[in-house]
């Protein structure tokens, strides 16, 4: 196994410098296999937990896709890929916490979700932290009634990776009306190191330069993804972004 890490990381992982370890929890990833455009299947899902495990996490909230569209997922089937992938993590001895949530895409089958009351995947206990995005092009009109009809049912809205949205390129005031107006904002790690875009790199700077970063999240699909954390571990922002009050640590 070390050589796997090895060629994955470019070093031995028992003796790798760096970790994500004051985090505790990841709260975004795609690690439950056959549900979303991540992991495919459980063994998958099993090695890139161990990569997980050697970053430093001692617990990961998976938040598979939720798209009226593409990926129905239902609460009762998430659960089930859970079950299933907390099973082979202990039959691999892996120690890692697992737990699942969703991510949820605003689009008109969400807002029926949240005009019905349906069950929404949600993590954090009482905290009732629902993670949410929207396209990454075109701006919602209903960004601001989401929020609200969140708060409004008792949970906690998340906006999942802001600094990814174009249509916000140029307006940093709006990012900051989003968390003024309820919405807590997450923050992906690769992000740090340009792997999305040079624009989404600039402003994950500049949300962590304001404080505005609650959580930060991996949002890993797959090992290219896992990789990129590597030069993650060697940023001057990750610096910046540990010493923030992030709400990782008390999930």
């Amino acid at each position: 196994m070390a050589s796997f890490f090895q060629k994955l990381f470019g070093r031995s992982a028992a003796v790798a410098p760096a970790t994500l370890a004051s985090l505790g929890t990841d709260m975004h990833s795609h690690l439950l296999p056959g549900l979303d455009d991540g992991a495919e299947t459980l063994e998958q899902s099993v090695e890139l937990l161990r990569l997980m495990q050697t970053l430093g996490y001692r617990k990961l909230v998976m938040t598979p896709h939720i798209m009226g569209d593409f990926y129905r997922n239902t609460p009762e089937g998430v659960r089930g890929a859970l079950a299933s992938l907390q099973q082979a993590a202990t039959a691999a001895g892996i120690e890692v916490e697992l737990d699942c949530a969703a991510e949820y895409y605003l689009d008109e089958f969400f807002m029926r979700r949240l005009e019905t009351r349906d069950e929404l995947l949600s993590f954090g206990g009482d905290k009732r932290y629902v993670l949410f995005e929207t396209s990454y092009i075109n701006e919602p009109f209903n960004l601001q009634e989401a929020v609200f009809g969140l708060k409004s049912a008792g949970y906690q809205p998340v906006l999942a990776h802001p600094e990814r949205y174009t249509y916000l390129y140029g307006r940093f005031p709006e990012l900051e009306k989003i968390r003024e107006n309820g919405a807590l904002l997450q923050v992906n790690l690769n992000s740090l190191v340009g792997y999305y875009s040079s624009g989404a790199k600039r402003v994950a700077e500049k949300l962590i330069d304001a404080g505005l970063v609650d959580f930060v999240g991996t949002d890993a699909h797959n090992l290219k993804h896992m990789s990129a954390l590597n030069r993650v571990l060697e940023s001057e922002y990750l610096t910046k972004l540990l010493r923030l009050p992030l709400r990782n640590a008390e999930l």
